[in-house]
């Protein structure tokens, strides 16, 4: 055992930007991931030679060591870098990952995020096995497909079964949709993001430039009506819900903390914006995948010795509003605690990206809070799912 403890000291994230359309439409994921890593790095204050390593997750961009491309550009050519997939999970599983290294000894300052470009993601191709065709826009599977678990369509093995499973309706979901809205919009106004972005200079194709530090996904006009109008995504299917409104947006972003210990700390007079608990992910049958935050959850939560009774404010991603909700009744939490400042259905999804953002804007809500102890959660493509434990000091 080991007394260590992993502390978060700084991180920076980009504004999100809706994917194709949006403000980030043209910068790619290696742009983002360094321009991240850069700043929570001149956050902290840690000497960039203190670096000793840069993890970032990546999904469904084609592969490659992000991470190491980020600390070059960076400037920290020293520090080595992985890049990490566990698909929506994985700005979650890099922080694990550079905890773990920091709590083992083995690091003593590693810096982790996430990135995500959707609108700059490679299309892939691959040969057919056993012929000579070839599939284009081929997806790497992350489980094998069944009937009730189609590897490339999520509406229906994460969103829809979590909602028939978990008895959900379509005005629950849009309701749920509606409040993200509302919030990420208040939380806008109120700057209750403005501790964790910083402002990217953004090239446009004409040679100008503008600065982007908003969150664009957000709709200030949604409305009961609005969503209620919207067609189900599979009309085909009898009593299908799940809708654009009530899903998480396609997005781009990037962001990335800097993760050490408290000798570290000290020497620097760094005081922890966090300090990481706890951490686990679960496995569920790839059908029940927007289950699954919860036994990643129950799980984490039994590895820092709490309870649900613990924590006061809840981080559980909406990959679809079923997700959220059927995480929130099983556990039994209050809503008002879940998502105050919006998630997946307003800010947007930038898959890799996803899980860092909750974590930074889960440890800034609590330090408004005056310090306690927080939960980041969110499912992942192939039936898994995972969870950070956070506490921040009084």
């Amino acid at each position: 055992m080991t007394s260590r403890e992993a502390l978060i000291v700084a991180g920076a994230r980009t504004a999100i930007g809706t994917a194709y359309k949006g403000s980030l439409a043209d910068v790619d994921a290696l742009e983002l991931g360094a321009k991240a890593v850069a700043e929570a790095v001149r956050r902290s204050g840690v000497p960039a030679e203190r670096v000793d390593d840069v993890v970032l997750g990546e999904s469904l961009y084609g592969g490659g060591a992000i991470g190491r491309h980020a600390a070059i550009e960076a400037g920290l050519v020293h520090a080595p870098g992985i890049a990490h997939n566990r698909h929506c999970a994985s700005g979650l599983a890099a922080l694990q990952t550079a905890a773990a290294s920091v709590i083992a000894g083995m690091d003593r300052v590693v810096v982790a995020g996430g990135v995500q470009s959707s609108s700059t993601a490679p299309k892939t191709n691959r040969r057919v096995p056993g012929t000579d065709d070839w599939e284009e826009d081929w997806l790497a599977p992350s489980h094998p497909e069944t009937p009730d678990a189609p590897i490339r369509d999520m509406t229906i093995t994460v969103g829809w079964n979590a909602a028939v499973k978990a008895g959900i309706g379509r005005a629950e979901m849009d309701a749920w949709a509606l409040r993200s809205h509302r919030r990420a919009v208040a939380g806008i106004d109120a700057g209750g993001f403005a501790d964790e972005i910083f402002p990217l200079e953004v090239r446009r194709r004409d040679g100008t430039s503008f600065t982007f530090d908003v969150d664009e996904h957000p709709r200030r006009t949604s409305s009961m009506d609005k969503l209620a109008s919207l067609k189900p995504l599979h009309p085909e299917i009898p009593d299908f819900a799940i809708t654009a409104g009530n899903s998480a947006g396609v997005n781009d972003g990037a962001a990335a903390m800097v993760v050490t210990d408290r000798d570290v700390a000290a020497e620097h007079g760094l005081e922890p914006l966090a300090v990481v608990r706890a951490w686990a992910s679960a496995g569920v049958p790839p059908a029940d995948t927007g289950l699954a935050p919860a036994p990643a959850i129950r799980r984490a939560l039994d590895r820092a010795g709490m309870s649900v009774a613990d924590v006061s404010r809840w981080e559980i991603n909406e990959a679809f509003a079923s997700v959220s909700i059927a995480a929130t009744r099983e556990l039994g939490l209050d809503e008002e605690t879940v998502n105050v400042l919006g998630s997946g259905c307003s800010l947007g999804h930038p898959v890799a990206m996803t899980g860092a953002r909750m974590v930074l804007t889960l440890a800034h809500e609590l330090r408004r809070r005056g310090g306690g102890i927080g939960v980041a959660a969110m499912c992942a493509g192939g039936g898994m799912g995972s969870a950070v434990v956070l506490e921040v000091p009084a």
